[in-house]
C-alpha cells in the first residue's frame, strides 16, 4: 500500500470536540480534562509514562503500542505544538513535552509563521507554511519509507480529510461532553462516504474505538 497517513489514538468527546475552549500554557486542552479523555490509554501496560508494574492488556493496550509502529514522521498543527498565536513572541518555547518529546521522529508543525528547526533528543521539529499535500510530501520524504502520523489537532485532521489525504484513522470517543471547543465532527458517520468503519467498545468501558480505513 505504500506509505500511509495515519491518525492514531486521537481522542474526542461524545459531542465531537478534540479540545476544549481556553487553551493556554497551563491547560493544553483548554477546559477539557485530559486525564478523563486519556484514561483508557493511561491504564494500559504499554502506556509510556507508566511508573508502576501492571496495567491492562487487550485492545486498549494494542492500540497504545501501535502508536509508534512503522511511523517515520509526524505532522501536527501549530496549536498542538503550543498555545501561541500569530508571530512567535518567544522562540525559547520548545513545546509541552520537555527535553524528551514522545515522537522520536521528524515532526512537521504547520504554521503561517515559520521559525528555525530545532532538535530535542531524537525529535526534530520543522515549522512549515504549506498546504496539506505539500506538507505530507515533505513528511513522507523524511519518513524514509515508513508511514506518517497525523497527530492533530482536530482542525488539522479536518484539513487533511478535506484534502482526501488520510488513509486510516483511530478515534477514541469518550463519554465526556465538552459543549464547546475545537470540533472534529458533528457525527462519526460523516466519514462513511470515504471510509469503512468498525466500532469497538473499549474493554475498560471508558471509550469507544472508531477504526476507519479508506474504501
Amino acid at each position: 500500500m505504500g506509505q500511509l497517513l495515519r491518525v492514531q489514538n486521537f481522542m474526542v468527546s461524545s459531542d465531537g470536540f478534540g479540545t476544549g475552549e481556553g487553551q493556554s500554557l497551563e491547560r493544553p486542552f483548554g477546559h477539557a480534562d485530559p486525564a478523563a479523555m486519556f484514561s483508557w490509554a493511561g491504564a494500559t501496560a504499554s502506556w509510556p509514562n507508566r511508573t508502576d508494574p501492571g496495567g491492562s492488556r487487550g485492545l486498549d493496550d494494542y492500540l497504545t503500542r501501535d502508536f509508534h509502529r512503522n511511523i517515520g514522521a509526524e505532522i501536527m498543527g501549530r496549536n498542538k505544538f503550543g498555545p501561541q498565536r500569530g508571530p512567535w513572541e518567544n522562540e525559547e518555547w520548545k513545546g509541552w513535552w520537555g527535553d524528551e518529546p514522545p515522537f522520536h521522529t521528524p515532526v512537521f508543525v504547520l504554521t503561517h509563521h515559520p521559525r528555525p528547526s530545532f532538535t530535542l533528543s531524537d525529535t526534530t521539529f520543522h515549522f512549515v507554511d504549506a498546504d496539506p499535500a505539500t506538507a505530507l510530501a515533505r513528511a513522507k520524504e523524511a519518513a524514509q519509507g515508513k508511514d506518517v502520523r497525523l497527530g492533530g489537532g482536530a482542525t488539522t485532521i479536518r484539513e487533511f480529510l478535506d484534502a482526501d489525504l488520510v488513509d486510516t484513522l483511530h478515534v477514541a470517543v469518550s463519554p465526556v461532553k465538552l459543549g464547546a471547543g475545537v470540533k472534529l465532527w458533528d457525527s462519526p458517520d460523516e466519514l462513511l462516504d470515504r471510509f469503512h468503519r468498525d466500532v469497538v467498545p473499549s474493554p475498560s468501558g471508558k471509550v469507544t474505538h472508531h477504526l476507519y480505513w479508506r474504501k
